[in-house]
């Protein structure tokens, strides 16, 4: 009789082990799939609030475009700098960040010309890049969008991308996007887009068909110190003309510089464009996890838009 009641509290014993296994593994399933659904929950919540950002952007190139001229803007009606500073606005328990960049204060890839290669070559050796490596990937650049198959001194055309591992052929044609700059010799993920909270050089460059030279009224400080001819003060003085929202900002630059002026001439302009890239970022709780959206829009005239690039998360 002893022998069978141990056998049932040992039988006993096993089923409650057995059951405590099933209840504790059914709740970290439950666990996890609740802080899925939170965690999805909360992304939702930030992508559309970035969403807003998109629209808000939109509707401030809108009302930038009717009222950029007029000579007296009441106070809180002023129009927003396109030079991609960050705008913060709230909206219900969050918030969004938003910035415009007129796309014409970028380097055109698309535009790029032996004569005008420096600014790019500048650009890229002022991040740390050793001028052997950025004159490949400047001359490689221009190798890849031109119709010929010759040679530039550190350039590379389809003889050089047939020897690779997985072969394939120089375009021999305008860039169509910023990541087919991977592509090129040269060029890395590292240096186009960044690594380690270091930013890539994308967000300086466009591929759409605009005006050669950067418009100084929007151009990056950092794009500023590439153009060939500029300095640090006189830097400076762009971006004081550029708070001021000074208009004629070439003559007052050509006034100020006198005759070196004439270095960076071929570099620089002051008039917009009709494209305008917006970047959006969502916040719900966490400031340090957003949702990013990036697009780009064409305006058609003062009341009229075309989205020409959208990605989400950007």
């Amino acid at each position: 009789m002893a022998s069978q009641r141990g056998i049932a509290l040992v039988m006993v014993l096993w089923v409650l082990v057995f059951l405590t296994v099933i209840v504790l593994s059914f709740s970290a399933t439950v666990r996890t799939d609740a802080y899925s659904v939170l965690s999805f929950k909360k992304e939702v919540e930030n992508k559309f609030l970035a969403e807003a950002g998109i629209q808000r952007g939109l509707m401030e190139i809108l009302y930038r475009n009717v009222n950029k001229n007029q000579k007296i803007i009441m106070e809180g009606r002023e129009v927003l700098l396109t030079d991609n500073r960050v705008y913060q606005s709230p909206i219900g328990d969050g918030f969004y960040t938003f910035s415009i960049m007129d796309e014409s204060g970028k380097i055109n890839i698309n535009a790029l010309s032996d004569n005008t290669r420096a600014i790019l070559y500048n650009l890229l050796v002022n991040r740390g890049i050793p001028g052997q490596e950025a004159d490949v990937i400047v001359d490689s650049i221009l190798d890849w969008k031109d119709p010929d198959d010759l040679h530039r001194t550190n350039g590379a055309e389809s003889d050089y991308y047939q020897s690779l591992p997985e072969p394939y052929i120089a375009k021999n044609s305008g860039f169509d996007t910023l990541e087919e700059l991977l592509l090129v010799r040269g060029m890395t993920t590292q240096i186009l887009f960044g690594e380690d909270g270091k930013s890539g050089i994308a967000p300086m460059l466009t591929v759409h068909p605009i005006k050669n030279r950067i418009n100084v009224k929007a151009a990056p400080r950092e794009l500023l110190n590439a153009i060939p001819g500029m300095s640090a003060d006189v830097v400076d003085s762009i971006m004081a003309l550029r708070e001021s929202k000074a208009e004629e900002v070439i003559d007052q630059l050509q006034a100020l510089l006198g005759k070196s002026y004439d270095i960076m001439a071929p570099y620089i302009g002051a008039g917009d464009s009709n494209i305008y890239t917006v970047d959006a970022v969502g916040y719900r709780d966490d400031k340090r996890k957003g949702y990013a959206i990036r697009a780009t829009f064409i305006m058609e005239s003062t009341s009229k838009y075309r989205t020409i690039y959208y990605k989400s998360p950007a």
